[in-house]
């Protein structure tokens, strides 16, 4: 018995050594808060099965460029964004399945702020995580359910939210924002029609001269020309002369048949990932070496009318974001600021102890849907979950900046009111990828579960 004791001793002093050891205690922080994520989605879903929505897996043997490396491993992009060579459906992996929120599932309580809780791991772990878009179990599923005669959207939305095929994401958006009908024999009808009507209004409000335009429309489309030219800036092809002449159509189109709003800045970042995703029908390899002068006039335009039907079809959804003082914006910056309050209490209150309002950085945030706050090749990953929440998408938005903010509320409490300002208008997210992007995901899903049932918290 003595024997057995000296072990157990000796075991629990190895253990604490290793907690303690240079090498075990160098795990980047975003192992940790994910590592954190992870216990907490399987504690709140303890017990229940639900079919995949949200997938996080954890192996001990991951396949290459996939693994979140420690600080000291260098890797490079296409390291990071290899896409994993196994089923991520295997029967025998240890998975975490998430359906949508419902009310079922979300009466829990709330669980500490991922960013102030340490992982106490004592081995550093390594995950796999991403949209799982290239996965072979998950485009067999992509496969079956656009294959039918009937596209079934609610199994689309499902697939789509973790993440689509790009070779696949065109179709998907047109049918996930309704541009396309799911009867698939009234598709390239229904898309000819739509086309064409796209170009008789650019004949109708476009291509006519300024003699016949009302002063305000003069005004509205002058603003147009100079912000296409700025829209993302640090992508060389929105810097060519024909994509700028694009947005501008696109942009002055809509806005001229939609007076109650009308052209506001911001509304042309959210036309880019839609002219990129249809482009990529057309174009091949990376989008720095895309040029639209290589396609035929005739494909520019059918590019341009998907772009502009899939963002009207955007903007129906958030209607009051973009009308005068824009209200719906202003909302949604509140409902914000109350999330925060309820994950991340001294975070909130430091912000309000140093008198900096929700409103001086979220409203960008809201106004251009965080495509001026993460590199450009995320957007359009980011944007498969938008647009898989449908009309849920608006107050969707709130988790997902709530868990974008607090990714740095260790470093926000330690900054006053003019580094703050400065730290949230130049966030460091220029190295990111989508493990990081994935993140933030994640952590947005579970706090919608918790507090979906919930909505006295939130109230107005």
């Amino acid at each position: 018995m003595k024997s057995n004791n000296n072990n157990s001793h000796s075991k629990e002093e190895d253990l604490k050594q290793q907690e303690t050891s240079p090498t075990n205690s160098h795990i980047t922080t975003l192992d940790s808060r994910f590592n954190q994520t992870l216990r907490n989605v399987q504690g709140l879903l303890k017990g229940r099965s639900f079919p995949g929505k949200v997938l996080i897996t954890r192996r001990s043997d991951p396949p290459d460029g996939a693994i979140l490396g420690s600080p000291g491993v260098s890797r490079s992009p296409s390291e990071i964004d290899s896409p994993p060579d196994k089923h991520m459906d295997d029967p025998t992996e240890d998975q975490v399945h998430i359906n949508k929120p419902n009310a079922s599932t979300s009466g829990n309580k709330l669980k500490p702020s991922m960013s102030n809780v340490e992982d106490g791991s004592k081995e550093a772990p390594r995950f796999v995580m991403g949209a799982r878009a290239t996965d072979t179990a998950r485009l067999m599923k992509f496969t079956k359910v656009l294959g039918g005669t009937t596209v079934i959207l609610d199994k689309l939305r499902e697939l789509a939210w973790s993440g689509v095929p790009p070779y696949l994401r065109p179709n998907v958006w047109r049918l996930l924002l309704g541009y396309a009908p799911p009867n698939s024999d009234r598709r390239e009808g229904v898309l000819r029609r739509k086309r064409i009507e796209y170009f008789d209004c650019v004949a109708q409000y476009y291509d006519i001269s300024d003699n016949e335009r009302t002063d305000e429309e003069i005004t509205m489309l002058r603003q147009i020309a100079v912000d296409c030219p700025r829209t993302v800036p640090d992508v060389t092809f929105f810097q060519q002369a024909a994509v700028q002449k694009s947005l501008e159509r696109i942009l002055y189109t809509w806005a001229i048949r939609h007076p109650a709003s009308g052209y506001v800045q911001g509304i042309n970042d959210l036309a880019t990932p839609f002219l990129v995703v249809f482009l990529s029908e057309h174009l091949e390899g990376s989008i720095d070496n895309w040029s639209i002068a290589d396609l035929d006039p005739a494909k520019i335009s059918d590019v341009e009318a998907d772009c502009y039907w899939c963002l009207s079809k955007l903007l129906d959804g958030m209607q009051d974001h973009y009308t005068f003082a824009q209200p719906g914006i202003q909302r949604l910056v509140f409902k914000l600021k109350e999330l925060v309050r309820r994950i991340d209490e001294p975070v909130a209150k430091h912000i309000d102890e140093q008198g900096l309002e929700f409103l001086q950085f979220a409203f960008r945030w809201f106004n251009c849907l965080l495509i001026r706050e993460i590199p450009f090749h995320l957007v359009t990953r980011l944007w498969d979950t938008y647009l898989a929440e449908g009309d849920a998408l608006p107050d969707f938005l709130v988790y997902i900046f709530a868990s974008f903010l607090l990714t740095w509320s260790d470093k926000l409490l330690k900054l006053d009111f003019q580094e703050m300002v400065m730290f949230l208008q130049h966030l460091p997210t220029n190295n990111w990828s989508h493990q990081e992007l994935e993140m933030v995901l994640s952590r947005a899903f579970m706090w919608h579960t918790m507090f979906d049932s919930c909505p006295n918290h939130l109230a107005t």
